[in-house]
């Protein structure tokens, strides 16, 4: 009878399955943590729907269970996937990503019910997004393991660089140069494109292939930012014709505005690029040079551009403003959620116009209170911290670049949210990642965290130990042999 042995540590060896026994060292892949931690998201995403029902239509929902087995055995094929095709990735991104797409789920049929409510008594027709955001979240989830098929090494991404920036220009500027038949202008931003039925919005998947492009561009043209020009007030400033890459971003930026009026995206692009510049130099002063470039364009952009003063107006006067009716409810839902917030089902989210797009952190923080929007936070905060882990572990320049800027354009997409819900900065018109409804920054989404999970696959996956070289024997010690010519 043949012996079998079980791992239960999840280990492998360096070489994979089968190679690399003896001596070598072997690594922990944790595959077993992030089932774990997996099913207890799933437990928690359950709980709160139940809560949901419980606190609308006083009984839960018939098919309880059903729904989180489901929710659990969909991720549990992208879990699957890691196993198979990276096996080293990091054990919390994926679970970190299904608590926030749960919750999500449960705000947005939350927010359902109050819209339905709503219609019924006006005698209009509904219609739930709920449904299509749980087919949006398996699309995302296909598309973030046939990532990890097809990119067996981040580093192959390099290779297609230019066509990524090329293809990722053309994808942010294509809205705006289509007739309004394609790209129709959507509360006051033309940002997607509609073909029949469906409708998709360019910008998430440019934004994905831009950072590729900078993080290629930047590693092999990393001397143009470090080298020093003139001294002025004790700082090293870059030299004049090093600065066309910042002012192709500034431009590209302010054409955004101008040319499809998205605030949001302009911002998020514009910040990527700064920081993929000062993580290749660790210069500070490209931060200021492009915080002050921004500024400018944004003054600018204030002074001729009407729908720029709306929204500067809006956040500034929510109370009276004419635009300022959703951040104002927005506030006064916050507001009475308060501290511990008014329970999932216990609150009234759905009277704030969009809650459970541009507003679902309003709603989640009206019912769940400020403990509950903090928690949100730090889930959001503790996934970008695995990102940039993974940028700080991983062996090459590229990956470091391309991971450092895929965790922080998460990071500071929530933070100019957040910062627009709560009043702190004007609203922008992004999406909370996996929180709020839509389909293109979902799935766009999933296709980040796949390259994440490529690169801290590629940080933690030990070396392959080299092999070892033939040992030649000195030449004063090498024996004379003697050669006959042949006849």
């Amino acid at each position: 009878m043949a012996a079998t042995s079980t791992n239960p540590d999840n280990r492998e060896a360096p070489g994979g399955p089968g190679k690399g026994t003896g001596a070598a060292t072997t690594t922990p892949t944790r595959r077993g943590t992030e089932l774990v931690l997996l099913a207890f998201a799933a437990v928690i995403v359950t709980c709160a729907l139940t809560l949901v029902n419980l606190n609308l239509e006083s009984q839960p929902p018939s098919q309880i269970l059903y729904y989180g087995l489901a929710f659990l055995a969909l991720f549990g094929l992208a879990h699957l996937a890691v196993r198979r095709w990276a096996p080293y990735a990091d054990p919390l991104i994926l679970p970190l990503v299904a608590f926030l797409n749960g919750l999500g789920l449960v705000l947005i049929h939350r927010i359902d019910i109050g819209n339905a409510a709503e219609a019924e008594r006006a005698g209009d027709a509904f219609s739930p997004a709920a449904p299509s955001q749980v087919l949006y979240t398996a699309l995302g989830l296909v598309l973030l393991a046939l990532v990890l098929v097809f990119v067996r090494d981040h580093r192959t991404l390099a290779k297609y660089s230019y066509t990524c920036g090329l293809v990722g220009l053309v994808a942010l500027a294509l809205p705006a140069v289509l007739p309004s038949v394609i790209a129709p202008n959507i509360n006051g931003a033309k940002l997607w494109i509609k073909l029949g039925p469906l409708s998709f919005q360019p910008a998430e998947l440019a934004k994905i292939l831009l950072l590729i492009f900078f993080a290629s561009f930047l590693v092999s043209k990393r001397e143009l930012f470090t080298t020093a020009g003139r001294r002025f007030l004790g700082i090293d400033l870059p030299r004049a014709r090093d600065l066309a890459p910042v002012l192709v971003a500034w431009a590209a930026s302010i054409g955004i505005v101008v040319l499809e009026r998205d605030l949001g995206t302009s911002l998020l692009f514009f910040g990527i690029v700064l920081v993929m510049i000062y993580i290749a130099t660790e210069r500070a002063v490209w931060i200021a040079i492009g915080i002050s470039l921004f500024a400018a364009g944004c003054l600018a952009a204030y002074s001729l551009f009407g729908h720029v003063q709306q929204r500067v107006d809006a956040w500034l006067n929510p109370m009276t403003s004419d635009s300022g009716y959703q951040l104002s409810e927005a506030l006064f839902g916050m507001a009475t959620g308060g501290i511990g917030g008014s329970g999932l089902g216990g609150g009234r989210p759905a009277i704030v116009p969009y809650a459970k797009n541009d507003f679902i952190l309003a709603a989640a923080a009206e019912e769940l209170g400020l403990l509950g929007l903090a928690a949100l936070l730090l889930v959001y905060l503790l996934l970008t911290a695995r990102g940039l882990r993974a940028a700080l572990a991983v062996r090459d320049s590229f990956g470091k670049l391309l991971a450092g800027g895929l965790g922080f354009a998460m990071l500071l997409q929530v933070f100019v949210i957040a910062g627009g819900v709560t009043g702190l900065i004007p609203l922008t018109g992004l999406t909370t990642p996996f929180l709020a409804a839509g389909g293109s920054s979902l799935v766009g989404n999933y296709v980040l965290v796949g390259l994440l999970l490529r690169i801290s696959d590629a940080s933690r996956r030990p070396q392959q130990p080299s092999k070892p070289q033939p040992q030649q024997p000195p030449i004063a010690e090498a024996h004379t042999e003697l050669v006959e010519r042949p006849r």
